[in-house]
């Protein structure tokens, strides 16, 4: 990975602005991909002093950044206010002890509910990080992280199901016979479960699944795992399914018409329309249509 040094930002944030529309927007600059307080104190505060000329013309409103929560306290958060921070995510991955010792993540579930309250305390908006199928993980565990979170107050989350990456602990243990990835149904199936709860919540689901790196892709850095470029289709569509299954129990009915909110008709319809195929083995046909008044996953339906 090559890591900008702080030279390089300024460049890096004139050049995406120019792409950006200066009306109606809201602009952050994110420092993401490493333990950002892991870092020395005269590296943040040298690559933050860069950032805030922008802000103080208000072509950008402030900055977020990633760590791990064992790399929180009261002295850096004090430092990061100073310098317009106002999001911090958190790398936790999980909320279950075993979880975060066999992944040997190197920190605990303590630390993540200190570092939590701490960046609350300070006025920051918190973001969690979690991810399902690691090393001692199952479909309760995740839901229980997914309802810690909640509890943690976190205000966005990030989800990501957990891949075997070349060169990482987690192909040691994939060769040594100790750790077996997550099939992509069931990786999509608690990731579905997990989102809901979140959505029940009012927090704001930043990312479903890894972004789809050319390694990823073309395999040269996955070794194995739940990886797939529409993961995030996959979830919806699955969430979808969950929604229109009970239709499947209508008797008597030959043809179906769903009305669905206009943001939501392609995942209803299902990736590679999954789901239109499932109701069509009930039905003789089935059609979707959008419905302004309808919100989330509401729909309404008529049959004939």
């Amino acid at each position: 990975m090559n890591i900008p040094g702080p030279e390089d930002v300024v460049q890096i944030i004139e050049k995406n602005l120019a792409t950006i529309p200066s009306q109606n927007t809201i602009v952050e600059v994110g420092f993401f991909g490493g333990t950002f307080t892991g870092i020395s104190t005269e590296m943040q505060q040298e690559y933050l002093e860069i950032v805030q000329p922008f802000i103080q013309k208000k072509t950008i409103i402030g900055i977020r950044l990633s760590t791990r929560p064992d790399f929180i306290n009261d002295a850096n958060l004090g430092m990061l206010k100073k310098f317009n921070v106002n999001t911090i995510e958190l790398g936790a991955q999980s909320m279950d002890a075993e979880v975060l010792k066999r992944s040997g993540r190197g920190h605990s579930v303590q630390d993540i509910i200190y570092a939590s309250d701490k960046i609350r305390e300070h006025g920051f908006r918190l973001g969690l990080q979690m991810m399902v199928g690691l090393p001692g993980d199952s479909a309760d565990k995740s839901v229980a992280t997914a309802m810690k979170f909640v509890e943690l107050k976190a205000r966005d989350v990030r989800i990501y199901p957990a891949l075997v990456i070349k060169g990482t602990p987690l192909e040691k243990l994939l060769r040594e016979g100790k750790y077996e990835p997550l099939e992509l149904d069931e990786a999509v199936k608690i990731v579905a479960e997990v989102f809901r709860i979140f959505e029940k919540a009012g927090i704001n689901i930043i990312r479903t699944g890894l972004h789809p790196s050319d390694g990823l892709i073309s395999g040269e850095e996955l070794i194995e795992g739940p990886f797939h470029v529409s993961f995030k289709e996959l979830v919806l569509t699955k969430l979808w399914a969950n929604e229109l299954d009970v239709l499947l129990t209508k008797t008597g009915k030959e043809n179906i018409e769903i009305y669905v909110p206009p943001g939501q008709l392609n995942y209803a319809v299902g990736y590679q329309s999954k789901n239109k195929n499932m109701l069509l083995e009930k039905f003789r046909s089935v059609r979707f249509k959008t419905d302004q008044s309808l919100k989330g996953r509401k729909y309404n339906v008529n049959f004939s």
